[in-house]
C-alpha cells in the first residue's frame, strides 16, 4: 500500500474575493521562449552552439520577440553562443534577448561582458524565496533573502550606466508557489523600489511555479492576490513561468492569465526540468481554437516538430496536443462517422466557421493534412471507411453501402491491425470494380429512340434513372441495347429493349441467364472534373429468389457503361452464375 501518510497537503491562501473565475482570455500574452536556457539545461545531450543558433533562428521565425538565450555566466558554451549571435548579427532589432543570472556580483559582471553589442536585453535575476529553501538550502531569514535580491538589483544598476543598449530588469522569486504570498509581495516590492520602476521604466516581475505544488486554481489565486496588492502596478509587467509537475501546467497558465498575468515564459512542446515547462504552442493553439490571434507564426506544426526532434533529440509523444502524430486521428467508428458527417455538412453548407465533431480545429490550418484524420483498425466503423474512400479517392459510397464495405475492411484489420488507405482502395477494387468473373461485360451499343440521353457524368440524375426496373411503366419501350460479354471466358451476347439502358440490360440479363434480379437503388457521381471526367456508378441489386442483396460498382468515362459495369459487378458478387 502506498505510504500516503508521508505527505501533507500544501497550504492554500484564503482568498474568497477572487475574480478570475468570471473572466475570459481575450488576447495573447507577451510570449517569452526559454527553450535555449531552461529547456536546454534539461536535455541529456544539450545543444551545441550551431544547434542553438538554428533553434534561435526558428524562434525568431515563429515570431518570438523575447527569447531567453541562456546563463552566459555559468557556462562557456552559453557565453560563446551569445557572442556568436552578436558577432554574426543574428539578433533582429525588435527582439529582446534575455539572459539569466543569480544575484551574485561576479556572475552579473560576467553576464554584462557577454551582452556587449546587444541592442535590447532583459537581465533576469532570481533567488529562491520558499519556506523550504530558506530553511534547508540557505538557512536564512526573510531579511537575509530579501537582501540577496536587493544586492542583485544594485549590481545590475551599477553596470547599466555604462551599457549602451536598452535594459529591462526581470526578477523571479524562485519557488514562488512555496512562498507565502505576503513575503513574495514584500521581496518583489523591495526589488521594484530598488530598481526605481515607473510606468516608463517597467520591471518584469516573474512569478514561477518552479515546482507545481497544488491545483491550478490555487496558482491563479496566488497570481491574482499579487496582481491586486502590487504598489504602483503600472510599473510592473506581471509574468508567469509554470512547470508541469502535477500535469496541470497548461491549466495553471491559462488560469493565471485570467488572474492578471500579462506575460508567459515557456518552451516549445513543453521541454524542461522534470515533467517540463509549459508548452507555449499548446496554449497558443488553444487560443487559436477560440478565435483569438496567438500572435505567433505557427501555421506549420510539421516544420516545428521536425526541427524540435532533430535539435532536442527527444521524440514528441503521439498524443501530444496539436503536435502528436495521432491527435487528429480517429480510430473509433462513431468518431469517424461524426467527423465524416461534420466535414460533409460544412462543404454542403459552404460554412466558414469550423465546426466538426471531435476536431476542435481544422488540421490544415496548422499544416496537417486530412489524410491522417481517420485511420482504420478493428475498432473502426462504416463511417471511417466511407470517409477514407471519399477524402482520398473521391468515391462517395451510397449510405447503404457503408456497412457492406466496412465488413470487408474489418475482416482485413482483424488479421493485420491497422489498414492503410491504399489497402482499403485495393480491397475496394478487388471486391467491386475489378469483380469481372465469371461474367465480364465487354461492349454495349444503345439505340435510344427518345430524346433523352445518358452520355456522361453531368452530376444530374438522367431521366431513365427513375424508370429503372419499373415493370408497371405503361409507355412503349424506347431503348434497344446490344451487349457483348464473356461468361467464364466464353463469349456471348444478347439484345434487349426497355425503358432506358439499365432497364433494357436488366431484362436482357434475366432472359439470357434465367436469373431473377431487381435493382433496388442506383447512384452516380463524377470522380473528377474536366473533359476526361470519370463517373462512378453504384447499383444495389437484389437476388429475388433468395433475398440476398449487394452493391456493385462501375467506373467509366461514359455513365451508361459505368452503370452496366456496376450491374455486372453486383451479379458476380451475388455469385448467381
Amino acid at each position: 500500500m502506498l505510504n500516503y501518510k508521508r505527505y501533507r497537503k500544501n497550504p492554500v491562501i484564503n482568498y474568497p474575493e477572487r475574480e478570475w473565475p468570471n473572466k475570459e482570455i481575450v488576447k495573447a500574452p507577451i510570449w517569452c521562449s526559454v527553450d535555449l536556457r531552461d529547456g536546454n539545461q534539461a536535455l541529456i545531450d544539450p545543444m551545441i552552439v550551431e544547434e542553438k543558433i538554428e533553434f534561435f533562428e526558428l524562434l525568431v521565425k515563429l515570431g518570438f520577440k523575447e527569447i531567453e538565450i541562456g546563463f552566459p555566466a555559468a557556462s562557456q558554451i552559453e557565453y560563446d553562443f551569445l557572442r556568436q549571435l552578436v558577432d554574426r548579427k543574428l539578433i533582429p532589432d525588435d527582439v529582446w534577448v534575455q539572459v539569466l543570472t543569480q544575484c551574485r556580483e561576479e556572475q552579473i559582471e560576467r553576464t554584462f561582458e557577454s551582452m556587449e553589442g546587444i541592442k535590447n536585453v532583459i537581465v533576469h535575476i532570481y533567488n529562491s524565496t520558499s519556506v523550504l529553501q530558506r530553511d534547508v538550502v540557505f538557512n536564512m531569514d526573510k531579511d537575509g533573502i530579501t537582501e540577496i535580491a536587493r544586492n542583485g538589483v544594485r549590481w545590475v544598476k551599477e553596470r547599466e550606466k555604462d551599457f549602451p543598449g536598452n535594459i529591462i530588469l526581470e526578477y523571479s522569486p524562485e519557488s514562488f508557489t512555496g512562498t507565502e504570498v505576503e513575503y513574495a509581495l514584500e521581496i518583489c516590492t523591495a526589488v521594484q523600489r530598488e530598481w526605481g520602476a515607473t510606468k516608463d521604466r517597467k520591471v518584469i516581475i516573474n512569478l514561477p511555479a518552479t515546482v507545481e505544488l497544488n491545483t491550478p486554481n490555487v496558482y491563479a489565486d496566488q497570481i491574482e492576490w499579487m496582481n491586486k496588492h502590487f504598489e504602483n502596478r503600472e510599473s510592473i509587467i506581471l509574468s508567469v513561468h509554470p512547470h508541469n509537475d502535477r500535469g496541470t501546467g497548461i491549466a495553471a497558465t491559462e488560469l493565471a492569465l485570467l488572474a492578471g498575468a500579462e506575460r508567459v515564459e515557456g518552451t516549445l512542446l513543453g521541454n524542461g526540468e522534470r515533467t517540463g515547462n509549459i508548452d507555449i504552442l499548446n496554449i497558443a493553439y488553444n487560443m487559436f481554437s477560440q478565435g483569438i490571434d496567438p500572435e505567433l507564426e505557427i501555421e506549420d506544426i510539421n516544420e516545428i516538430t521536425e526541427a524540435y526532434e532533430r535539435l532536442i533529440k527527444m521524440p514528441i509523444d503521439d498524443r501530444h496536443p496539436y503536435a502528436g502524430k495521432l491527435v487528429f486521428t480517429a480510430f473509433s467508428g462513431s468518431h469517424q462517422d461524426a467527423i465524416n458527417k461534420g466535414v460533409r455538412a460544412m462543404k454542403e453548407r459552404k460554412q466558414e466557421i469550423w465546426q466538426v465533431p471531435y476536431l476542435p480545429i481544422d488540421p490544415s490550418d496548422i499544416g496537417r493534412r486530412y489524410e491522417p484524420i481517420v485511420r482504420i483498425n478493428s475498432q473502426s466503423g462504416k463511417g471511417g471507411v466511407a470517409f477514407i474512400m471519399d477524402t482520398y479517392f473521391g468515391f462517395k459510397l451510397p449510405k447503404g453501402m457503408h456497412k457492406e464495405f466496412a465488413r470487408v475492411i474489418q475482416g482485413i484489420s482483424e488479421n493485420q491491425g491497422e489498414v492503410s488507405p491504399d489497402q482499403i482502395m485495393a480491397a475496394f477494387k478487388e471486391n467491386y470494380i475489378d469483380r469481372k468473373e465469371p461474367l465480364h461485360f465487354k461492349k454495349l451499343r444503345v439505340t435510344d429512340n427518345a430524346s433523352e440521353s445518358a452520355s456522361g457524368p453531368s452530376g444530374k440524375a438522367p431521366a431513365w434513372q427513375n424508370r429503372v426496373d419499373t415493370e408497371s411503366f405503361d409507355s412503349d419501350f424506347d431503348t434497344h441495347v446490344s451487349l457483348e460479354y464473356t461468361l467464364k471466358g466464353e463469349p456471348g451476347s444478347f439484345e434487349a429493349v426497355g425503358n432506358g439502358p439499365i432497364d433494357a440490360v436488366i431484362r436482357g440479363l434475366r432472359e439470357t441467364f434465367d436469373i431473377n434480379i431487381k435493382v433496388l437503388d442506383y447512384e452516380e457521381h463524377a470522380l473528377q472534373g474536366g473533359a476526361n471526367a470519370q463517373a462512378a456508378a453504384y447499383i444495389h441489386l437484389l437476388d429475388a429468389e433468395e433475398g440476398r442483396v449487394t452493391y456493385g460498382v462501375g467506373v467509366s468515362s461514359n455513365i451508361t457503361r459505368a452503370s452496366v459495369r456496376a450491374m455486372f459487378s453486383a451479379i458476380n458478387r451475388l455469385e448467381l452464375l
